[in-house]
């Protein structure tokens, strides 16, 4: 009985416990990689608002003309 508790203890304690091989691995990041999702996020707000500027330009045109 207490082999099984014991087992059943390491396991349970196994999930939440780091491995000295977890601790040792860092991730690496590109910094290229990094650089061009910003350049690209740039290009992409910049297109949304130049979207958004005509579409109220365009709705402002049509309410005056609708109204006069």
């Amino acid at each position: 009985m207490k082999n099984s508790l014991s087992s059943l203890k390491k396991k349970f304690l196994s999930k939440y416990s780091f491995e000295d091989r977890e601790l040792d691995y860092s991730k690496s990041t590109n910094i290229n990689v990094l650089l061009n999702r910003v350049r690209l996020d740039q290009k992409k707000e910049s297109v949304k608002k130049i979207v958004f500027l005509f579409g109220a330009f365009f709705v402002i045109i049509s309410f005056g003309i609708l109204i006069f």
